[in-house]
């Protein structure tokens, strides 16, 4: 049976390392686990509880569906001004009224070692819905402008990346 990860960037930059990290990981994912990046954390509309009465929106129901389809989570975000950028904080307001996230397995990636204010701040949200958190920094500081296989060919990147998916197996 093949393990099933979602991976989340909490950054909507184009080339964001948070984003790069997560595709690296999908690349040394082993045999058995697919890690699948969710694309729609941008287009979420703001969070407001009465417009998830009845029927969400279906962007929001989309999400819902994805995080519970998967096994686990694997979330990968930058630090603005000591905090969750608003676009992953925004996407799991939509998700704390459910049961999605409840028991399941979250990693926390992080690929600076100075962003531990926002990687606190994810560790306790998540925690408080309920998920079984993995934090790991994944310090990238000092190595500039690495693609995805750059990061898979470097050792200490990737030994901690399969690290991490090993931890949510």
């Amino acid at each position: 049976m093949t393990m099933r990860i979602l991976a989340i960037s909490g950054s909507l930059r184009a080339g964001s390392s948070n984003a790069t990290l997560l595709q690296a990981a999908a690349m040394i994912a082993p045999k058995g686990v697919d890690i699948v990046a969710y694309d729609g954390i941008g287009a979420l509309p703001h969070f407001n509880p009465d417009l998830d009465e009845g029927a969400p929106p279906e962007i929001v129901r989309k999400l819902r569906a994805e995080v519970a389809g998967a096994d686990a989570l694997m979330i990968s975000s930058p630090e603005y001004a000591h905090g969750v950028p608003g676009t992953l904080k925004n996407a799991l307001d939509w998700l704390v009224g459910g049961v999605e996230i409840n028991g399941k397995p979250v990693a926390l990636v992080n690929a600076s070692a100075r962003a531990t204010y926002a990687q606190a701040a994810l560790q306790e949200t998540l925690s408080v819905m309920g998920a079984r958190v993995i934090a790991r920094t994944i310090s990238l500081d000092g190595r500039k402008n690495l693609d995805a296989q750059a990061m898979v060919n470097d050792p200490e990147i990737s030994s901690a990346l399969r690290s991490v998916i090993q931890d949510l197996r």
